[in-house]
């Protein structure tokens, strides 16, 4: 038996999936939890071999819960398993050490066959979404950029900014203004989320 922790923020959809991968013949659910923190505890008590996380939950994402279980327990796969389909959110799961990518909205015998591939040793990634990917190419971003948009990410000023990275405010709008060039943005704002969406950040 195939063991499956299961988490996902939404009641209805975790209990959806846990009742359809039930009826596989060789797959077992051996924990289900609603939050990113709740992954690594849950693991830890049910031993999963296989991790299905949802990217968007409350108290820790999961991508932050597949980087967070790979290392607490490194020989339980992970397979993130989103409603948004991003190359962004692709390449943060594979550089969070993740096996696995699968939307939503798949074939319910994709989930199982993800589940299966993903526990023989093999990586399952969306082929339309890998294509995506690949080509939004890796970041052009340098190390400082990449950081001052990491700091604007909850709306920081750009005195919050610079106090944070101990830089001065010069240098940030610098830094700033080289980002949103090089996303192509307009903004600040659409310059760290074309950097999200990218996987740049």
């Amino acid at each position: 038996m195939i063991r499956v922790l299961l988490a996902d923020d939404q009641a209805m959809v975790r209990g959806a999936l846990a009742a359809m991968l039930g009826l596989e013949s060789d797959i077992e659910i051996v924990a289900q939890v609603g939050t990113g923190s709740a992954v690594v505890p849950a693991a830890r008590a049910a031993r999963p071999d296989v991790a299905l996380l949802d990217v968007q939950m409350p108290d820790g994402d999961g991508l932050t819960a597949a980087q967070e279980l790979r290392a607490a327990l490194p020989g339980c796969r992970v397979v993130v398993l989103t409603t948004f389909g991003r190359p962004g959110y692709l390449a943060r799961a594979m550089r969070a050490g993740a096996s696995g990518f699968v939307v939503k909205d798949a074939p319910p015998e994709q989930l199982a066959d993800a589940v299966r591939r993903v526990h023989a040793g093999l990586r399952v990634v969306d082929p339309a979404l890998a294509a995506e990917s690949l080509s939004s190419g890796t970041s052009p971003l340098t190390p400082r950029e990449h950081d001052v948009l990491v700091a604007a990410t909850d709306g920081a000023t750009v005195a919050d900014i610079a106090a944070t990275l101990h830089l001065s405010e010069g240098t940030v709008r610098n830094h700033l203004s080289n980002a949103i060039g090089k996303t192509g943005a307009r903004t600040r704002a659409e310059a760290v989320r074309l950097a999200d969406e990218r996987g740049w950040l």
